[in-house]
């Protein structure tokens, strides 16, 4: 049930002749939730924003969120949602702190007639969509927020190292999935790009197990080094990967592989010692 534009009125003015009042019942009700996480500062802060939006929104004849009265407030309620899920707070203390607003309310009300208990129901259904509001903008970014740091996990999981002149090389720890393929592969060729690099090791002593899936995508990334003009080194072939490789039937061809980064490493060295010879 939405607020009449008399309620909404009558609420405009609770807001805008009590407001002061209203922003310490208001905050010092949310202190309680948030156990001193939140500085009495920041949080009359956000609080005297809210109560502003709310008392625009009434003033403006709003009487429910969703109209265009309520846009102002409902931009707020999102700004509020995410800078707390910024905080490492969870959606239930965002939620509370906006319901707390219907405590500090009441208590400024003088519930002794009919009215001002219809209009306090009203005015408690308003302040319930906004509750709700806030917890699905903080569902929101918080899946924005782990999204980003998958990624960032992701790209920190895949480093291209320069480990000698001309030789740049991929160390993979752990298990080689489309997605993180895709990203070795993007970060490899750029790094091949930016250094001019014409070797590339890749390193799999890290990845726990080479299936034909992983088998493909390393070669896929060694197929794309080439179309650049580099060579690739698999290396990290240790007794149990190389059964597995040959037990799978998997071809990597005339790709070079060695047992360890430093065999590889001695092997490029030495590939490209020649290559400067016969320049």
């Amino acid at each position: 049930m939405g607020l009449s534009s008399d309620e909404a009125s009558r609420f405009a003015g609770l807001l805008k002749g009590q407001g002061d009042e209203l922003i310490r019942r208001w905050t010092d009700s949310v202190t309680a939730s948030l156990r001193g996480r939140l500085s009495h500062a920041e949080l009359e802060r956000q609080i005297t924003e809210l109560q502003r939006g709310f008392g625009a929104a009434f003033e403006a004849g709003a009487t429910d969120l969703e109209g265009d009265a309520s846009a102002e407030l409902r931009g707020l309620l999102s700004d509020f949602s995410a800078t707390r899920a910024r905080q490492g707070f969870s959606a239930n203390e965002t939620a509370v702190s906006v319901f707390a607003l219907k405590d500090a309310a009441f208590s400024l009300l003088e519930a002794n007639d009919g009215t001002t208990l219809r209009d306090y129901l009203a005015f408690s259904g308003f302040v319930d969509q906004a509750a709700l509001h806030t917890v699905t903008s903080y569902v929101r970014v918080r899946e924005e927020l782990i999204a980003d740091q998958a990624e960032q996990l992701l790209e920190l999981s895949t480093p291209v190292v320069k480990l000698w002149d001309g030789v740049v090389a991929v160390p993979l720890v752990g298990t080689l999935d489309s997605a993180r393929a895709q990203v070795v592969m993007e970060r490899l060729l750029q790094t091949l790009v930016d250094t001019g690099s014409p070797y590339a090791i890749i390193d799999i002593t890290g990845v726990p197990a080479v299936d034909t899936q992983v088998a493909q995508h390393v070669l896929k990334t060694v197929v794309a080094a080439r179309l650049m003009g580099a060579e690739c080194i698999i290396s990290g072939i240790r007794p149990q990967i190389a059964q597995t490789i040959v037990a799978l039937g998997i071809e990597f061809g005339d790709i070079a592989t060695k047992s360890s980064l430093a065999d590889a490493l001695k092997h490029v060295i030495k590939l490209n010692s020649a290559r400067l010879k016969g320049r």
